[in-house]
């Protein structure tokens, strides 16, 4: 049996990887709404956050949040 012709397998095997990237996106966007202030313009961090899939909430959550 070969897994990559087998659809149900690899939706088993991607699902974890789009349950990770959906969590850290609505977490990202929530810090980022009920922050003051960011490390820069918070419309760039929301840009970032949404279009660079799993890398872009990690680089918010690093480098984009100041101390509260």
């Amino acid at each position: 049996m070969d897994i990559a012709n087998d659809p149900n397998t690899l939706f088993l095997i991607l699902l974890p990887v789009l349950i990770l990237q959906l969590i850290l996106l609505v977490v990202a966007l929530i810090d980022l709404f009920k922050r003051d202030m960011t490390n820069g313009p918070k419309w760039v961090w929301l840009l970032v956050i949404v279009f660079i899939n799993i890398l872009g909430p990690i680089v918010y959550f690093l480098w984009g949040r100041t101390p509260r």
